[in-house]
C-alpha cells in the first residue's frame, strides 16, 4: 500500500514539473523569463493572474549625468522601453551642445547593450553609427563604451540624477528658453503649462510642437514640425524627448525622423 501511494506521488511530480517546462517551453526559458514553481492542486487560476503584484525589474532607466574620457560633459536619459539619449558637450565646454548618442538598448543583470547607437554631432560632419556596451548599478552608476563602425571607441561614466524620481510639475518646466548654434544663430523655444511649445531662430526658421509628459522626472516626449522657410527640416515633423534641469534651468531636447537620419537638438537656459 505504501508503495503504491509512493509511485502515485512520482507520477504526480512528473506531470507537474512537465506541464510547467511545456508552458516555458525549455528549462532555460523559464528560468531566464522568471518563471516560478507550479504547486499542483492550488496556486492562482487563470483568473486571479490580475491580482498578483506585478514584477520587479531593475534596469539603467533614469536620468544620467558623466563625462567622457576625452573631456565631454554627457547628460542625458535611459528610458523603460531602452531608448536611450545622451547629449554631449564639446570638449572641456560643458555650455556648447556637440551632438547626441542614441539608439535602443537591453538591461540585463547589470549589463547593458545595444546594436543601434548612432551618433549626431552638430557640426554637420555626418551620422555615425556603431554599438554599445556598459555596465550599470540601478539608481547609482551607468558605465558604457561606445564602438563605432570605424573601430573608434569612446567610454562614457555617470551617476545617477535624483531629480529622475521628482514629480512632473509642467508650470515648473513652462517658460522662455535660449540657446546659441553653432553658426551663431540664436534659438528660442517657448513652452506653455500646457504643454504647447513654439521655436524661432533669428535667422527665420520656425517651429510648432507639443510636449507629452512621461510619469516622473520632468521628462516629456516631442514633436515639432517645422514650418518651411529658412528650416533645412522643411514643414518635416520629428519627435523625440525633452528634459528640464531643474540645478541649472536648462531645457534639453532632441527628435529625429523615423529613419533617423534627421535630427534637431537643443541646449537652452531658462530666461
Amino acid at each position: 500500500m505504501r508503495l503504491q501511494w509512493t509511485n502515485r506521488l512520482r507520477s504526480l511530480l512528473a506531470l507537474c514539473l512537465v506541464s510547467g517546462l511545456v508552458a516555458c517551453g525549455s528549462f532555460a526559458s523559464c528560468f531566464n523569463s522568471g518563471f516560478a514553481s507550479v504547486a499542483c492542486g492550488g496556486g492562482h487560476r487563470e483568473s486571479d493572474v490580475s491580482s498578483l503584484p506585478p514584477p520587479t525589474a531593475s534596469s539603467a532607466a533614469g536620468r544620467w549625468t558623466g563625462s567622457t574620457r576625452t573631456g565631454r560633459t554627457v547628460t542625458g536619459l535611459v528610458l523603460k522601453d531602452g531608448s536611450y539619449w545622451l547629449f554631449y558637450t564639446a570638449r572641456d565646454n560643458p555650455n556648447i551642445l556637440a551632438g547626441l548618442i542614441q539608439g535602443t538598448g537591453t538591461s540585463h543583470s547589470g549589463s547593458f547593450g545595444s546594436p543601434n547607437t548612432r551618433d549626431f554631432p552638430v557640426d554637420g560632419t555626418g551620422i555615425r553609427q556603431g554599438r554599445m556596451s556598459g555596465t550599470y548599478v540601478p539608481h547609482e552608476s551607468f558605465h558604457a563604451t561606445i564602438i563605432y563602425s570605424n573601430g573608434e571607441t569612446e567610454r562614457v561614466r555617470s551617476t545617477y540624477v535624483p531629480d529622475s524620481e521628482s514629480a512632473l510639475n509642467l508650470n515648473l518646466v513652462a517658460g522662455i528658453y535660449t540657446g546659441l548654434r553653432l553658426d551663431d544663430q540664436t534659438v528660442t523655444v517657448t513652452i506653455d503649462a500646457a504643454g504647447t511649445l513654439s521655436s524661432h531662430t533669428s535667422d527665420g526658421c520656425t517651429v510648432a510642437g507639443t510636449l507629452s509628459p512621461h510619469a516622473k522626472g520632468n521628462v516629456f516626449q516631442v514633436s515639432a514640425t517645422f514650418e518651411g522657410g529658412t528650416c533645412r527640416q522643411r514643414t518635416e515633423t520629428l519627435t523625440g524627448v525633452a528634459f528640464y534641469d531643474a540645478a541649472t534651468n536648462q531645457l534639453y531636447g532632441a527628435a529625429l525622423n523615423r529613419a533617423r537620419t534627421t535630427s534637431v537638438l537643443f541646449l537652452g537656459t531658462k530666461q
